[in-house]
């Protein structure tokens, strides 16, 4: 009797769960959906300042001496093990490499950062004298009458 009591009693609380899943997901499908979002129109990154860009052009210059430093260690340790290894001409080589790789860097590192930063500074200065003026517009009221 009381396996038969258990059984009903789950089959009752099965079809009761049922039935409130099934309303609320009848009560889902009846609201209308949202309106679709509406596209955004593709916003440009916003420029970088002035003091943006001298900034980035010296992380440039960071980064070209951080590599370089790295090319110019990594030839010098092959080339320090190739000529432990009775190999000198590669080691020269590999040292070698390494100094050139690094001079790139170096280089480009150099390039771009003092790029970056003559630019800021051109716009730095150019804000002191080409915006200065939009302040001072004159009245409309017209040349004065004597």
């Amino acid at each position: 009797m009381r396996s038969q009591r258990s059984i009903f009693l789950a089959l009752f609380v099965l079809v009761a769960a049922s039935l409130s899943g099934s309303g609320s997901h009848a009560q889902q499908q009846s609201t209308p959906a949202p309106p679709p979002p509406e596209q955004a129109q593709p916003t440009t990154p916003p420029t970088r300042s002035a003091g943006g860009d001298v900034g980035s052009g010296a992380g440039d210059i960071g980064k070209g001496a951080g590599g370089a430093a790295g090319n110019v260690a990594k030839g010098t340790g092959k080339g320090a093990a190739d000529i432990v290894t009775l190999h000198p001409v590669k080691g020269v080589g590999n040292v070698g490499k390494g100094v050139g790789v690094g001079a790139k860097d170096a280089g480009v590192g150099a390039a771009k950062g003092s790029g970056k930063i003559v630019k800021g500074t051109g716009r730095g200065i150019g804000h002191i004298f080409h915006h200065s003026h939009k302040d001072n517009q004159p009245s409309e009221a017209g040349p004065p009458s004597n």
